[in-house]
């Protein structure tokens, strides 16, 4: 069986920066298991701005400056990063919500090697991990996709509970 996880923005910013919460400083151990006991190839995303971010239409729905590319905030959590480098996974920066890239290259894959279920964690449930397990919805439609609930967090412990029933709607199998 053919098994892929992408971890969703475990970045500084979205942990104990800028828009940190909470609920993700306490979801970052789990993640962390994961990651260490997935047998599998993984994928990271990461939320990636410029200077210029207050100027972007994101940036004057969210003014909260955030994730400015090679800044401490826009850096995996130490520990996520580090194994990400060990594993010598790919990155995938994003200037939105959800990776076209990411989408291209699993779909990629799926043409040469069959990916039977593909797993979603990170942050934020309701914004960038809905995001991503829509567009691989859409490239990958007869690959499982799966968001393991306990290893996500939202904006708000009730954003998170919507955007999962949102996913479940969309046939994203939740955990």
């Amino acid at each position: 069986m053919s098994r892929m996880l992408v971890v969703v923005d475990m970045q500084n910013d979205f942990i104990d920066g800028a828009l940190g919460t909470a609920e993700a400083k306490a979801i970052v151990p789990k993640v962390i298991r994961k990651i260490r006991d997935f047998k599998g190839q993984i994928f990271y995303t990461r939320d990636t701005h410029d200077e210029n971010y207050l100027e972007t239409q994101e940036g004057k729905n969210l003014p909260v400056k955030h994730c400015i590319m090679d800044t401490h905030g826009w850096q995996l959590q130490e520990e996520i990063g580090e194994l990400a480098k060990e594993r010598r996974s790919m990155i995938f920066d994003k200037p939105a919500f959800g990776s076209l890239a990411l989408a291209g290259c699993l779909n990629g894959i799926q043409k040469v090697a069959s990916i039977d279920e593909i797993e979603l964690v990170g942050l934020c449930t309701d914004i960038c991990v809905i995001s991503n397990a829509l567009l691989l919805k859409a490239a990958l439609p007869d690959t499982k996709i799966i968001v393991d609930s306990s290893c996500c967090a939202g904006v708000t412990p009730e954003s998170h509970e919507n955007a999962l029933k949102a996913m479940a709607m969309c046939q994203v199998e939740i955990r």
